[in-house]
């Protein structure tokens, strides 16, 4: 079992060194940001509803676009990320951007912000990276005023089962040991001159649901989509406008889910 210290580190190097790609990759689209788009999708868009006055608490950010894109629509934004690499760009995309998002480097469990928020909001590919559903959940519930909610968008846990051309089961649905990978490239550029280690969990549907109830969350949203509207996957086709599946799996799977849980 690795040390805490072991798995931030060698995933911090990952993060560090996928931002300087990613900040310039058509993937993320940052110059189209930069232009006035948002980068926000329309699940997460119809799950925040009318944000505007509303303080948000981002966690995970990457290099901060969707924050950048909540405080377009009139949020109050405070973001965190572990990279301070992927917290420095963020800096400067908000200052190009002039909106007025706090960003802050923080590991996810460590955070202790005195604010209580209205929303916390988190997106696509980030409890993966986090070994204890229950710690993260209560980081959530303590940030949250009474009546608050969390917003989550995911990839669904059965598409981590796969291998990466999606052609058999290679790991657990439920948590079980640290996933420990070594790739050249990344998702959004597959082709990028890096070579990464990372380490990560897989998380049940029932670990995350459950987690969010015993830190006194209720669920009052959730729903699975047989689509993701990011093309980050192998052996992808793209069948409606922003929506990619698995080719050869067609609709037979879910590639996301989304939440909302209540602050009781």
């Amino acid at each position: 079992m690795l040390m805490k210290e072991d798995y931030l580190n060698i995933n911090r190097k990952s993060w560090d060194a996928q931002t300087n790609i990613h900040v310039h990759s058509d993937f993320y689209g940052t110059q189209d940001v930069l232009d006035g788009k948002s980068s926000l999708n329309d699940i997460e868009l119809n799950l925040l509803a009318n944000p505007v006055e509303k303080s948000i608490l981002h966690l995970q950010c990457h290099f901060g676009l969707d924050s950048i894109s909540l405080a377009r629509l009139g949020a109050k934004v405070i973001a965190i990320d572990f990279s301070q690499n992927a917290i420095d760009h963020a800096n400067i995309i908000n200052n190009k951007t002039k909106q007025d998002v706090k960003f802050i480097c923080s590991e996810v469990y460590e955070l202790n912000l005195d604010n209580k928020f209205d929303i916390v909001f988190s997106s696509y590919g980030v409890i993966g990276w986090l070994p204890d559903m229950n710690r993260w959940a209560n980081i959530i519930s303590k940030h949250l005023k009474p009546g608050g909610k969390f917003i989550f968008v995911e990839f669904h846990p059965i598409v981590w089962m796969f291998d990466k051309n999606f052609e058999r089961i290679a790991y657990n649905y439920s948590k079980d040991e640290e996933i420990v990978e070594e790739e050249k490239g990344t998702y959004a550029d597959k082709n990028a001159d890096v070579n990464l280690t990372t380490i990560t969990w897989n998380h049940s549907l029932s670990e995350v649901i459950t987690s969010l109830i015993n830190a006194g969350l209720e669920i009052s949203h959730f729903e699975e989509h047989h689509f993701s509207p990011y093309n980050c996957f192998e052996k992808t086709e793209e069948f409606e406008e922003g929506k990619f599946r698995i080719k050869h799996l067609s609709n037979k799977i879910p590639m996301i889910y989304s939440l909302v849980a209540i602050k009781k």
